[in-house]
């Protein structure tokens, strides 16, 4: 059996998903999973080898299930249109299936995130270790919302070496993208009372200490400032959401 797929889910990412895809040429097969692009993605990912299937949004873990699921290697890495696959990762990944025990059921990795011109290493952001590499039939995408992960039936070893994470085009993809994910989190959340705008007030404050302060963001100059600002703009704004909910009940 071929040895690596990579699995892509994917819209409307033609500005940075060719990135990834020159990253994994040493792949045996790369699957996009599309959900209608309508910016060329799918004739871009063609052009640089990978194979491309639609499939209508199901949710992300259901969407990375789905992608999982159409892969045919041994082994099987799952990422995102906006990440890399640095050099290093590629060779110690490599190095790490080939000498895996068959008790080894998939891998972690740390992530390294650019924003704004820097790579950040402070404020929460690194190491952001994830589950990512998994052997065919030990692993199952599961969660609702914003908490989809990668569940391993079996042992989980740790790669040191990044995997790239190119997050966010600019301050304004950023504040859609938490303009985006409030709106998930009110709704899952559901209505609440004021009480809970103004524990958002306190949390909010506190996300920003833990951020900037506690967790060194200053350290990344001022990429590190506009990180924490948003980290407690969005925690605040969540909170803010589901009680604005329960106006419309």
């Amino acid at each position: 059996m071929k040895k690596i797929s990579i699995a892509v889910i994917a819209k409307n990412e033609a500005d940075r998903i060719g990135r990834l895809l020159n990253s994994a040429k040493f792949a045996d097969e790369v699957i996009v999973v599309d959900s209608g692009s309508i910016d060329g993605t799918q004739d871009l990912c063609k052009k640089l080898g990978a194979k491309v299937v639609f499939h209508e949004w199901a949710g992300y873990a259901a969407q990375k299930q789905f992608a999982m699921e159409h892969t045919s290697c041994e082994w099987i890495l799952n990422f995102d249109a906006d990440e890399e696959i640095s050099d290093s990762f590629a060779r110690e990944m490599q190095h790490a299936i080939k000498n895996a025990g068959s008790d080894v059921s998939g891998f972690s990795m740390p992530r390294l995130s650019r924003y704004l011109g820097k790579w950040i290493k402070h404020g929460g952001w690194y190491p952001d270790r994830k589950v990512r590499l998994v052997r065919r039939g030990k692993g199952m995408w599961e969660g609702e919302g914003l908490h989809e992960q990668l569940i391993v039936n079996g042992k989980i070893k740790q790669l040191s070496e990044p995997i790239l994470h190119h997050v966010y085009r600019n301050i304004s993809d950023h504040v859609a993208t938490i303009n985006r994910f409030s709106d998930i989190y009110s709704v899952d959340r559901g209505p609440t009372g004021g009480w809970f705008v103004l524990a958002g007030t306190v949390h909010a404050l506190g996300k920003f200490v833990e951020c900037y302060l506690w967790k060194l963001g200053f350290l990344d100059g001022i990429p590190g400032l506009v990180i924490a600002m948003n980290s407690a703009w969005y925690v605040f704004l969540k909170h803010a959401k589901a009680w604005e909910s329960g106006l419309h009940v």
